[in-house]
């Protein structure tokens, strides 16, 4: 997402900062740039337009234009309207102070409300807070069993009347968690393909029956513009106090995140970044928008590292790595559980100052890492444990086992000396350790 966004804002800046000094035919030109960039990317044309003006008229001040590093200034002042333009601070979901608290999901059929239902659901859980999942959907097929199907992989019970009046259903299912003790209501509601007046009246009667402390649109980022204008649609209907938008993990201009707000003044609160019930993450505008900009996104990268490791963990390998004892297995567990990060391609982006070194067609790919784990499978405890043994016909065993070439592992011990060489460079704190060549390659 925003890839080509990014590498439009990148080339604007690129040549301002090539200047000494900064004129304002030279604001005006780069202005135009953005503008245009922000449209290609599926912003809505106000918010584009709001969004330059807003910037030209904070770049254009006598203190920008004479200062030193003018160039950088602008950025910074660009850095900052993204994060407005994306909601500002990150918003939190509101709880009522008298539980359960409802929250309504809403949106068009297909934007994926049933499965954030449960991704909602889960995450909750997590933060210790019991949910109850309420099936108001009765028109869509196997939409109850699907929701049923979410409650069992995260543990949640659900409530269902089948196809009966969606209002009653979404009254009894909060009277249900009242009854069970349950802090958290979550009503997965009925969509249409678009807008109309009965989906809209139906909705109204439930928000009035249930009194919901949130109402979160539910938003399919691949749906650009549009997702925009659906959700004014909504808005002016309902009053939602929320946006959770899915799918920014997959190829889209960004268009939607960045409109969103500026149309309907409800913030994105979460977003669906992968098909995993884990995959739910609140949204953080100012980390957004440094990762639009090539600035990395290391808090993310942090928080999404904490919830792999625990801190037995993390001892147990720092201790490998002081003592030299870190071995092909261990290779292979981190190796495993960085997958679970994502894309590697992507999370050396979070990195600052990464992003920017990297070639534009820069990708690892994920048959490398495939080849690898296939590799390692095909040796024995020993060999794992102490790869110094993987004589010839060793070797060519283990290839013929994975599939591969002898090639391949000999690259593979060569790589994993060096690392454990850095590893112990990193452990004994004697020199700035090197990165093995090759590494990606």
């Amino acid at each position: 997402m925003f890839e080509q966004l990014a590498d439009r804002l990148s080339a604007v800046f690129s040549r301002l900062s090539g200047r000494g000094r900064i004129s304002e035919s030279d604001v005006n030109e780069a202005m135009r740039e953005v503008r245009i960039a922000l449209l290609e990317a599926d912003v809505s044309l106000s918010a584009a337009k709001a969004f330059v003006n807003r910037v030209k008229d904070l770049a254009l001040g006598a203190d920008v234009l004479a200062s030193l590093t003018p160039a950088q200034t602008i950025v910074k002042i660009v850095h900052d309207e993204l994060v407005a333009l994306l909601g500002g601070a990150t918003a939190r979901l509101h709880f009522s102070d008298a539980p359960p608290s409802v929250i309504l999901l809403v949106g068009l059929q297909g934007s994926g409300k049933t499965t954030q239902a449960g991704k909602l659901a889960l995450r909750l859980k997590e933060q210790g807070r019991r949910s109850l999942l309420v099936a108001a959907d009765v028109y869509r097929p196997a939409a109850i069993a699907q929701l049923q199907t979410l409650g069992r992989q995260v543990d949640t019970p659900v409530f269902e009347r089948g196809q009966g009046d969606p209002v009653a259903i979404a009254r009894d299912g909060v009277a249900e968690a009242r009854r069970l003790g349950l802090s958290t209501v979550i009503i997965d509601t009925a969509g249409r393909l678009q807008i109309d007046d009965a989906l809209m009246d139906e909705l109204a009667r439930i928000k009035a029956e249930v009194k919901p402390a949130e109402i979160l649109f539910v938003a399919d980022a691949m749906t650009g513009q549009e997702a925009t204008n659906v959700a004014k649609g909504f808005n002016d209907r309902l009053g939602i106090t929320g946006v959770i938008l899915t799918k920014l993990d997959g190829d889209t201009r960004g268009g939607a995140a960045l409109s969103i707000h500026n149309v309907t003044g409800a913030p994105i609160k979460f977003i669906g970044v992968g098909e995993k019930l884990s995959a739910l993450e609140p949204f953080h505008p100012d980390r957004l928008a440094s990762r639009i900009l090539g600035m990395g996104d290391v808090m993310t990268l942090i928080e999404r590292t904490q919830n792999l490791y625990t801190a037995e963990q993390a001892k147990s390998l720092e201790a490998k790595m002081r003592t030299s004892s870190f071995t092909l297995d261990d290779f292979l567990d981190q190796m495993r559980q960085m997958r679970k990060l994502g894309s590697m391609t992507d999370i050396l982006k979070m990195i600052p100052g990464v992003s920017r070194a990297l070639p534009k067609d820069f990708e690892i790919p994920e048959k490398e890492l495939k080849k690898i784990e296939a590799i390692i499978c095909s040796m024995t405890r020993r060999e794992r444990s102490n790869p110094s043994i993987l004589n010839g016909s060793r070797r060519k065993r283990i290839a013929f086992g994975s599939g591969t070439a002898v090639s391949d592992v000999n690259r593979l011990i060569k790589q994993f000396d060096a690392a454990a060489q850095m590893m112990k460079q990193l452990g004994g704190g004697k020199r700035r350790p090197r990165l093995p060549a090759g590494m990606f390659r």
